[in-house]
């Protein structure tokens, strides 16, 4: 959480950070990862059992696709869609590959051979330390197969589908926690779009199927934008059996401004869905029907923002295979993004970005199939914030001037303040470290920003992480190969001031043990 002072142009913006003033826990699936059956994001992305090059483990999965997933430190994965899901049927994807059908994907319009599924998904996730999240059919599919894939994964008892996964080679369950309701069943590109009224009542009953089947999971209720009547409708009648709320929100404007200001969309969107769940847990205090045992809610459910990105649908249409070239504004665009998150973390029980390989991807592989990444420019600020931005968020105030240009989306003009510094802030209390995350949004000006640290002083000299700024191009992209933007690794020796250069993204980290 930032409070924030609006200033005049000119005078000298001032970010004051103390111990003392802690919001909440940062959920570590704040930097969750997402897979779905859609241009090269499985096939030549993580999996590519027919390489020629030497790139692949003994499963057929890239080597440096799983090395990168690890320095990432990728705490879930949400899988296998996406609008994928909505013809997706988990029987397809299971036991011996040379007998798995081959089917039409009306989603991306692609043929789907299903050499890749659900063990297949484990295994990789296995691999590379990460907890499975999966999303039901709720389009095409039915209660009785989304129970049936429960009992695959998650069943230790003697019967059909878990000795179907024995069959198949594993023996022991995976227990799969995380189960979503389905995905933008409110669209009308989806197969079988639903109403509001349906959805909710349909999600309710499977609730109630799914935890008599496994009470240990955790369900996902299918929302739109967070700020929408669906949102509203569908927690209202399904508050007392899910446990958490999805959103989904894509932002990108060709205008540096307002492609880096655009995030500021997805805080509101945050702060009213949580007032959304708020409102539906106090007008639902007795609740309905639950199965045995298990407990009503006693705080509304958290978010589960599992779509989000800097996306230009023009130039990386989804059935097209919507790999993206992502540049510098890209970059500050999602260091926003992330500092949204920290911000208003006690909200966040999951978020997950779309998506992580090739499409959409921080990360790209070779077409030829040769090893070696590409590291995008959205690499750098989700690096340096899943590995330094966790802990707790500490609540920062902000002085500063503000943007009052126009904004894509226009709603953040007339609602939320867009200050010329988009800060966050974590304390690493058990390694004794302060993280201060700043975006400087103007293309035009460095800032020089006062810094009151007060209990937080550094006790040594302070690292900095910077992308971007100086002589850095906002449009300079690495999806050539070329390095363009990348990290600047300095120290600091602390004073009253710093000053955030134009167009960067700055992490100040330092310790605060004697």
């Amino acid at each position: 959480m930032t409070s924030f002072t609006k200033i005049p142009d000119g005078e000298t913006p001032s970010i004051e950070v103390t111990l003392s003033r802690v919001v909440s826990d940062i959920n570590p699936l704040m930097y969750g990862g997402f897979l779905e059956h859609m241009g090269r994001c499985i096939y030549g992305g993580i999996y590519d059992p027919d390489n020629k090059h030497g790139a692949i483990d003994e499963n057929g999965f890239r080597i440096d696709v799983i090395e990168a997933f690890k320095e990432l430190q990728i705490p879930v994965i949400r899988y296998p869609g996406g609008n994928f899901v909505a013809t997706y049927h988990w029987e397809d994807g299971v036991g011996p590959r040379e007998q798995r059908p081959r089917r039409w994907d009306p989603a991306w319009k692609a043929e789907e051979s299903n050499h890749f599924g659900t063990n297949e998904f484990m295994n990789f996730c296995d691999l590379v330390g990460t907890k499975p999240y999966l999303a039901l059919n709720m389009g095409t599919g039915t209660l009785d197969e989304a129970l049936n894939w429960v009992e695959y994964c998650n069943s230790t008892r003697n019967t059909h589908y878990a000795n179907l996964r024995r069959a198949h080679g594993r023996e022991e369950p995976y227990n799969v926690k995380y189960w979503a309701l389905g995905n933008e069943t409110w669209g009308p590109w989806q197969v079988e779009e639903d109403t509001k009224e349906n959805y909710a009542k349909r999600a309710l009953q499977w609730a109630k199927a799914l935890k008599l089947a496994d009470p240990n999971i955790e369900l996902i209720l299918c929302g739109k934008n967070g700020y929408d009547d669906w949102d509203r409708y569908v927690l209202q009648e399904c508050v007392d059996l899910v446990d958490m709320h999805s959103i989904h929100l894509y932002t990108y404007s060709h205008d540096f401004k307002e492609n880096v200001t655009a995030p500021r969309a997805a805080e509101r969107a945050i702060q009213i869905t949580a007032s959304l769940a708020e409102l539906a847990l106090i007008n639902n205090p007795t609740g309905g029907w639950r199965p045995n045992g298990y407990k009503p809610p006693s705080a509304p459910p958290k978010i589960c923002f599992d779509e989000w990105n800097v996306y230009d649908d023009q130039q990386a249409p989804g059935d097209e295979g919507g790999e993206q070239a992502y540049n510098l504004s890209d970059a500050l665009g999602v260091a926003v993004w992330l500092n949204v998150f920290i911000r208003q973390s006690k909200h966040i029980g999951m978020a997950n970005l779309a998506q992580s390989v090739n499409v959409l991807g921080p990360i790209s592989t070779r077409r030829d199939g040769g090893p070696g990444l590409v590291r995008q420019t959205l690499w750098w600020p989700l690096l340096l914030f899943s590995k330094y931005m966790r802990g707790k968020t500490l609540g920062v105030h902000l002085r500063s001037s503000t943007y009052e240009g126009s904004t894509s989306p226009d709603f953040i003009r007339k609602t939320t303040p867009t200050p010329w510094l988009d800060v966050s802030c974590a304390y690493d209390e058990e390694a004794g470290f302060v993280n201060l995350a700043v975006v400087n949004v103007n293309d035009e000006a460095d800032i020089a920003a006062d810094l009151d640290l007060s209990d937080a002083l550094p006790a040594k000299e302070v690292q900095v992480f910077t992308v971007g700024g100086g002589d850095v191009d906002v449009k300079a992209t690495n999806f050539d190969g070329v390095e363009r933007v990348g990290v600047v690794e300095t120290t600091w020796t602390a004073s009253a001031q710093y000053t955030f250069p134009k167009h960067s993204f700055t992490l100040l980290r330092w310790s605060v043990k004697a």
